[in-house]
């Protein structure tokens, strides 16, 4: 053989098998997808649409997704048991929205004082949460995978400032997750809105705070005309991962093959989402600030301090609720100290250090 076609075969043979279609035609299967977000909704909604139609290129049409926003075939909180039930074949949602079937779902997306989304995706591919995840989703019917990420959110949006702990008694707050239940313990009412229906609530006066995203997903959502004080920093959702959550049955039905390609397709979106947001981010807060008179605020050390005690009280709850429940924050809690640890001395001392020696905070 010649040592150019050699070469060339050998190439293919490893970086092109994974994807390569099949030599003999395994027929069209139909995926359909739910989701959370309505439609055409920048960053999140246009995020879920792209993922859509990657996975029916990238299977060259053998995959034919069907996509369905928020309120198309199903509301946007309904989209779980649409999949688990089989109606549909998978969602894009944020797990935490789950957490009233089990608490562990929210490790699965954002835990106050949690994983960044670098930290997080080094969790779940290659230290163990892949695996618990399964194990949880297993429970359900459903078989996850990551498909999207936000990067650190933003604490946000108040129509009063939040001085201290007391400011927070009475506040009427949409914020899901466990980082709800960190706030409810400090006094704050919570509820648990989709996205759709966040701005129209805030408007009303129906919720005085909300948090959303971070400023290029929230200039769009105009929450600046009811409320002017924004929180940048926040214990709520350092990473914010997003899942592609499948029916397990309609799963373990494909090939390898068709598994590889929606793999493939999720884990490209999953690098991509997070990306455009940093690209964004700076750009849609300085538009927030100058065009729209936005004032932007740091919560100080005594109401830090307020968050991290009340997270301590939610970790123990949440580990109560069940042995899976408590291997879950075990390994959660355990992977967070090792990754982070070593994060915190390298990645977030040398930016400490650039930002201070160039002036940028």
């Amino acid at each position: 053989m010649e040592r150019r076609k050699f070469i060339k075969g050998t190439a293919l043979g490893l970086g092109g098998a994974a994807l390569a279609a099949p030599a003999v035609a395994q027929g069209t299967k139909t995926l359909t997808i739910v989701s959370t977000w309505p439609r055409d909704f920048p960053g999140l909604g246009l995020s879920a649409q792209r993922l859509a139609a990657r996975i029916d290129q990238l299977s060259e049409g053998r995959i034919k997704t069907e996509y369905f926003a928020a309120g198309e075939r199903v509301g946007a909180f309904d989209v779980f048991d649409e999949v688990a039930s089989g109606n549909s074949q998978a969602y894009i949602a944020a797990d935490y929205y789950w957490t009233g079937k089990h608490p562990g779902f929210a490790y699965f997306t954002a835990v106050p004082f949690g994983m960044t989304t670098p930290e997080w995706n080094a969790w779940i591919k290659f230290a163990g949460g892949q695996e618990l995840w399964d194990e949880l989703s297993g429970e359900f019917g459903l078989k996850a995978v990551t498909c999207g990420a936000t990067g650190a959110q933003a604490g946000g949006w108040f129509n009063k400032e939040i001085e201290s702990p007391d400011d927070l008694q009475g506040l009427k707050m949409r914020i899901p997750g466990l980082g709800g239940n960190v706030m409810s313990k400090l006094g704050v009412s919570t509820v648990s809105l989709p996205g759709g229906q966040i701005y129209e609530n805030l408007v009303s006066g129906a919720i005085e705070a909300t948090e959303w995203v971070g400023p290029y997903n929230d200039f769009f959502m105009k929450f600046y005309e009811a409320a002017k004080f924004y929180y940048t920093g926040g214990m709520h959702e350092p990473g914010g991962g997003l899942a592609f959550g499948m029916n397990a049955s309609w799963w373990g039905s494909l090939t390898d093959w068709e598994k590889a390609v929606i793999e493939a397709a999720c884990n490209e979106e999953h690098a991509a989402q997070p990306e455009e947001a940093s690209a964004n981010n700076g750009a849609y807060l300085a538009r927030l600030v100058n065009d729209h008179g936005v004032e932007t605020r740091a919560f100080n050390d005594d109401v830090w301090d307020a968050f991290g005690d009340a997270a301590v009280e939610v970790f123990e709850e949440t580990r109560d609720h069940s042995a899976l429940a408590t291997k879950i924050d075990d390994e959660f809690q355990a992977k967070l100290r090792e990754i982070g640890g070593w994060r915190a001395q390298a990645e977030v001392e040398f930016s400490n250090q650039r930002n201070r020696v160039l002036g940028m905070i």
